[in-house]
């Protein structure tokens, strides 16, 4: 069957492919796509899909693809692998809610606390209508994260 990518690395995408491999530099992903893309050039002593799918404990599909995305979206993107365009989830608080949450923390408590608590803030916060709903987990999250 003929094979509709053909996987041709130029020098320096094979040197950058070793490179990762030798290192073993990033993830254990990107040192298996640049291992599959080596086996798969055509210029070395091109493997088959099967065998390279043998070789490195895949599926012919995942070989499949990788060529696929190294002929369509380039060596980088194949290398590295595809970036989410957007994060799994928005987060409940944009940069003004989060001022608004600080602000509280650093202000008097309600009448009969002594101090703010985690659930406190999170109860003020969805009283206050800044956010619909929020745990007292993301409160502690995020104003860790502000320090």
């Amino acid at each position: 069957m003929q094979k509709k990518y053909i996987v041709r690395l130029s020098d320096a995408e094979r040197d950058e492919c070793k490179q990762v491999i030798k290192k073993l530099k990033g993830s254990s992903q990107k040192v298996r796509r640049a291992q599959i893309l080596l086996k798969a050039d055509v210029t070395d002593a091109a493997w088959s899909d099967a065998k390279i799918a043998e070789a490195f404990d895949c599926r012919i599909r995942t070989v499949e693809k990788l060529r696929q995305r190294l002929v369509v979206e380039g060596f980088a993107t194949a290398l590295n692998g595809k970036q989410r365009a957007t994060p799994p989830r928005l987060p409940k608080l944009d940069g003004e809610a989060e001022a608004k949450l600080i602000a509280m923390r650093l202000g008097k408590p309600p009448a009969g606390y002594g101090q703010w608590t985690l659930q406190l803030l999170a109860d003020q916060l969805v009283s206050l209508e800044i956010v619909d709903s929020i745990s007292y987990e993301r409160v502690r999250q995020t104003l860790k994260k502000t320090g």
